[in-house]
């Protein structure tokens, strides 16, 4: 808001009583604003879309010790943002070219991932991943549960990550997480051809307003955030597309039941 508005730093710091630093700090997310500030900068900013500066005003409220900060200082911050992430989207999208979902992995298939990070992870940090892991696929349980939509590639089906065994029975508990009513399991076959994007795993968390949105992307340093419209608008279109050339929920769950039998 502010720099869309002009603003430079030291004027908004006078307008909002706070140092310079603290500027710098609060557009950083390291240190807290509180919503009367928050208004008086949109106020400021001539900011008219009062849906967007009241879900801002909820964020800036305090939240108090969510279950994720048990993790804080033992797990990566990039790990606890995506579980903060998860619990606050509305919606979420997600599309896996070679891995599958986080949220719909058993324990046995995160265990074989897990041990393939390079450099190797202590056994006691594989512990905390697999129980940070569990406790965030809890945000698919619950009638207040938001929806999932989950665009699977065939290649991510026939990995056999921790072998036969656990390849079989990863595949029997997509196929059961799919029959769950907010979780929307689509596949993406060989036969489709060509997709948009570099292959890499995408999860698109919609906000309570769209300018709330933010894409998270894995690569190998950790979990990368992007917010920007353009950004956004993006891999929006990505993934509509990707959901165009994917199998119906019912076609996915049949094409899941042959790969499993052909293990």
């Amino acid at each position: 808001m502010r720099t869309a508005a002009g603003l430079a730093a030291d004027y908004t710091a006078a307008l909002l009583g706070v140092d310079r630093a603290r500027i710098s700090a609060m557009e950083f997310g390291q240190r807290t604003i509180t919503p009367e500030r928050l208004r008086t900068l949109a106020c400021n900013c001539e900011v008219a879309d009062e849906a967007y500066v009241d879900a801002l005003v909820e964020m800036a409220k305090p939240a108090g010790r969510q279950w994720w900060d048990r993790y804080r200082g033992h797990l990566p911050p990039g790990l606890l943002d995506i579980a903060e992430l998860e619990a606050h989207a509305r919606r979420m999208r997600t599309a896996f070219s070679m891995h599958m979902p986080g949220l719909l992995q058993t324990s046995d298939h995160s265990l074989a991932v897990f041990r393939m990070v390079i450099p190797a992870l202590p056994s006691h940090e594989i512990a905390l991943r697999l129980a940070h892991r569990a406790e965030r696929q809890q945000i698919l349980d619950g009638d207040d549960a938001p929806e999932y939509t989950a665009l699977v590639h065939e290649a991510a089906l026939r990995m056999k990550f921790g072998g036969r065994t656990v390849a079989r029975q990863q595949l029997g508990y997509l196929l059961a997480q799919s029959e769950r009513e907010n979780v929307h399991l689509r596949v993406l076959t060989f036969e489709a051809g060509a997709f948009p994007g570099a292959g890499q795993n995408v999860f698109y968390a919609e906000g309570p307003v769209p300018q709330l949105d933010t894409v998270q992307l894995d690569s190998a340093h950790g979990p990368d955030f992007l917010h920007a419209d353009t950004q956004l608008s993006k891999y929006r279109a990505h993934l509509d597309l990707m959901e165009e050339l994917a199998l119906s929920r019912e076609d996915s769950r049949d094409f899941i039941r042959n790969v499993l039998s052909e293990l």
